[in-house]
C-alpha cells in the first residue's frame, strides 16, 4: 500500500495516521513538523519585524528554506522506519557462504544506521531554527515575541526528540560520528527565551 505524501494531508489525516495502529508515522515524523512548524513561525516573525532588523527580509528567506528542507523529512524518517521494521520481520535463516549478501542481522544493522540519518538533518535544521527563534525573540517585533518563543520551543522539542531518535538507532552500533554530532548539537542548543 502507497504512503501518501505527509505535506498534502489536511491536518487532521496527517494527525489520524500519526495515532493510528501502523509503526508509521512515528516520532521522526513528528519532530520534522515540529521543527517546519518553529521555521514557519521564525519566518512570520521576521517577516513583521523589519523595523527592528534590517535584516529581517533575509532571515524570513532563511526560516523558509528551512522549513522547506525539513518538512519532507517526516516522510523520510517514516520511510526510514519501515526500513526497520521490514528487516526486523525477515525471517533469520541461515547465513549465506562468503561473498554472499548479508543475513538478516546486517540488514537490521544497516536499516537501523540509515534510519539515523534523516534524524540527525531534523536534528541539525532544529538546532539552526531554534538559533533564529532565539534571535527573533530578542530583537524581533516586540508584538510577536510570543510566536518567536514558541518557535524557540518547538524548534528545541523537535531538535531534542530528534537527538533521541538517533541515539535510540544507533545504540547498538559501538562508535559512530553521528553519535558526537548529537552531543555537540545538543551542547550547542541556545537556552530557550523567556516568555
Amino acid at each position: 500500500m502507497s504512503e501518501p505524501c505527509y505535506l498534502d494531508l489536511p491536518l487532521r489525516a496527517f494527525l489520524g495516521l500519526l495515532a493510528g495502529d501502523r509503526p508509521a508515522p512515528a516520532g521522526g515524523s513528528a519532530a520534522a513538523l515540529g521543527v517546519a512548524l518553529a521555521a514557519s513561525l521564525c519566518a512570520m516573525t521576521a517577516r513583521r519585524s523589519g523595523r527592528q532588523l534590517p535584516e529581517a527580509d533575509e532571515l524570513a528567506a532563511e526560516a523558509e528554506r528551512l522549513a522547506d528542507l525539513v518538512a519532507p523529512l517526516a516522510q523520510a524518517d517514516a520511510e526510514a522506519y519501515r526500513a526497520v521494521i521490514a528487516a526486523r520481520r525477515r525471517p533469520a535463516g541461515p547465513r549465506p557462504g562468503p561473498g554472499g549478501p548479508p543475513g538478516p542481522p546486517g540488514d537490521l544493522a544497516a536499516a537501523l544506521s540509515d534510519a539515523a540519518d534523516v534524524p540527525i538533518r531534523i536534528a541539525e535544521i532544529g538546532a539552526r531554527i531554534a538559533a533564529l527563534a532565539t534571535r527573533l525573540a530578542a530583537h524581533g517585533h516586540p508584538n510577536l515575541h510570543g510566536d518567536a518563543v514558541v518557535a524557540a520551543l518547538l524548534a528545541d522539542a523537535g531538535t531534542r526528540s530528534a537527538c533521541a531518535l538517533v541515539r535510540i538507532n544507533l545504540s547498538a552500533a559501538g562508535s559512530d560520528e553521528r553519535l558526537a554530532r548529537v552531543t555537540h548539537l545538543l551542547a550547542a542548543l541556545p537556552p530557550p527565551p523567556p516568555g
